[in-house]
C-alpha cells in the first residue's frame, strides 16, 4: 500500500472483503456507531425506568395481566437477545408468571422464523420459557378484523393482539426506504397484518397514475408520509401498552435505547437517528461501493434493496454503484423475478395499478435505479437471475470494478445504516 492508500473490510453475508482504495480517489460515508459502546444491562434497565411520554412499566402492567411482546425477524438486528431477555424478567419480577407472557415474530409477509433463528434472536433462556407465537399473514385462521382504521384501510391483524391484555412492542431504528424509518408502528403494521392491509397501506408510496413515488414517500420521512401514517393508524387500534425501540452499532449491539409510550417514544429515536446516521456530502460522485453491512441486511434482495437506494443518494445519474450483498436466502420470494419480465419500470408500473403486490413495488424501486444507475451485484445468485434483474453481475469486487472509470467515488461500509446528504 502507498502512503495515500488505506484499507477497509467490507461486510458481505458472515465474512468480510478487504478493499484497498487511494485517499485521493476515495471518501469513506460512515456512521459513528463504530466506535459507540454496547448498553450493559444495567443500562438497559435504566432505559425502562425512563420512558418518554408514558408511565413506568410497573405502573401499566400488574400481575393479573397477560403479555405479548412483539419482536422483529431475523431480517433485521434489534437486539433482542438482551432487551427480550432482560424484559421478561422484569415482567417476572413485577409478578407476571411467565404462563402469561408470550413471543410473537412481526414477520409481515416474510417467510418464518426458522428454530435457530428463535435461539439466536431470543436467546435459549426465554425460548424455553415463554410461549413463541408464530405470525402468519395469509392464514385467516390466525387473523382477526379489527375493523377500519382512520384512513380507511381494513385492518386484519394476528388473533394473538386480542388475546393479551397487554402489548409491548420491540423493534431497531434504521432507514426505510419508503416508509421513512423501521420501529415502532411497523410492528403491528406491517409486522403483524394481513397481506391484504399490508398491501393496502403500501400502495401509498406510489402515485399509480403518474407512475412516481407518492409526494412525502421516502427516506427519513415521517411528516406527511401517507405509508407512515396510515401504519400508524393502524397500530393505533392495537393500543400497543410500551414500546422499546433499539438503535445498534455495527457489532448488532445496542447502544441506544428509545422506551415508553410507542408513538413518542419511536418519534423520539427517528429523530436521534436522522441526526446521528446522516452524513453530508459536498456533491455526489461516479461511483459508489456499497456494502449493506453483512448478515441480515444481505440476507436476500429485497432486504439488500436498502443498501442500493441509501447508496442512490451519493451516485451521479449515469455512474455505477457496486453493491455487496451475499444473499444467502437468495431474493427474499419466489415470484420476485416474475415483475422483471415488464419491458421497463414506467411498464412496471402500470402492471401494478392493476395487480399490486408489496415486492412488485420492491422490484419496480430496483429497477428505477438499474436503469437509472450502472448497478454491479456481487452475491451468491445465478447471473441469470441478476441479468433479468437488469444488473451486472459480478463474483468480487475486483470484477465488478473492472468496468468502473471513474475518478473519485464512495465507499459505503454499511450501506443501509446510512443516509447521505448534501450539504445546503
Amino acid at each position: 500500500m502507498t502512503s495515500n492508500s488505506n484499507s477497509i473490510d467490507l461486510l458481505y453475508g458472515h465474512t468480510a472483503v478487504n478493499f484497498q482504495w487511494d485517499t485521493d480517489r476515495f471518501a469513506v460515508v460512515e456512521d459513528p456507531s463504530k466506535t459507540e459502546q454496547p448498553l450493559t444491562d444495567f443500562e438497559v434497565g435504566a432505559a425502562l425506568d425512563a420512558p418518554i411520554g408514558s408511565p413506568p412499566l410497573d405502573e401499566i402492567i400488574d400481575s393479573e395481566d397477560s403479555v405479548l411482546i412483539v419482536v422483529s425477524d431475523a431480517t433485521r438486528p434489534t437486539a433482542s437477545a438482551q432487551v427480550v431477555n432482560l424484559l421478561v424478567r422484569r415482567l417476572v419480577q413485577m409478578g407476571v408468571s411467565p404462563p402469561r407472557i408470550a413471543v410473537i415474530f412481526a414477520t409481515g409477509i416474510h417467510r418464518r422464523v426458522t428454530e435457530q433463528e428463535k435461539l439466536e434472536l431470543l436467546t435459549p433462556f426465554i425460548v424455553q420459557r415463554v410461549q413463541i407465537l408464530e405470525h402468519d399473514a395469509y392464514d385467516p385462521a390466525k387473523l382477526v378484523s379489527f375493523g377500519r382504521s382512520a384512513g380507511g384501510v381494513e385492518v386484519q391483524l394476528s388473533s394473538a393482539l386480542r388475546d393479551y391484555s397487554r402489548v409491548i412492542l420491540t423493534g431497531g431504528i434504521n432507514f426505510h426506504y419508503f416508509a421513512g424509518f423501521t420501529g415502532g408502528r411497523k410492528s403491528i403494521c406491517p409486522g403483524l397484518a394481513s397481506a391484504e392491509t399490508i398491501k393496502a397501506t403500501h400502495m401509498l408510496a406510489l402515485d399509480l397514475e403518474s407512475g412516481n413515488r407518492q409526494a412525502g414517500v421516502g427516506t427519513g420521512l415521517l411528516d406527511g408520509n401517507a405509508v407512515h401514517e396510515d401504519c400508524e393508524r393502524i397500530a393505533a387500534v392495537v393500543e400497543p401498552a410500551f414500546a422499546i425501540n433499539a438503535i445498534v452499532n455495527q457489532q448488532k449491539r445496542a447502544v441506544k435505547l428509545f422506551c415508553g409510550d410507542w408513538r413518542r417514544a419511536h418519534r423520539a429515536a427517528c429523530e436521534y437517528y436522522l441526526n446521528h446516521r446522516s452524513l453530508k456530502i459536498a456533491a455526489k460522485r461516479d461511483l459508489v461501493i456499497a456494502s449493506c453491512g453483512g448478515f441480515p441486511y444481505d440476507i436476500n434482495l429485497i432486504q439488500a434493496h436498502k443498501a442500493l437506494d441509501m447508496a442512490s443518494y451519493a451516485c451521479n445519474d449515469g455512474g455505477t454503484i457496486v453493491l455487496l450483498a451475499e444473499c444467502s436466502d437468495g431474493l427474499g420470494r419466489p415470484d420476485f423475478l416474475k415483475w422483471f419480465e415488464s419491458a421497463d419500470s414506467r411498464a412496471l408500473a402500470e402492471r401494478l395499478r392493476s395487480e399490486y403486490e408489496v415486492n412488485g413495488q420492491t422490484a419496480w424501486a430496483l429497477l428505477t435505479k438499474a436503469e437509472r444507475y450502472r448497478v454491479c451485484l456481487v452475491s451468491q445468485l445465478p447471473d441469470e437471475q441478476v441479468k433479468q434483474m437488469r444488473m451486472i453481475p459480478a463474483r468480487s469486487l475486483d470484477e465488478a470494478l473492472e468496468g468502473a472509470a471513474a475518478t473519485e467515488g464512495f465507499v459505503m461500509p454499511r450501506g443501509a445504516a446510512v443516509l447521505p446528504r448534501i450539504e445546503e
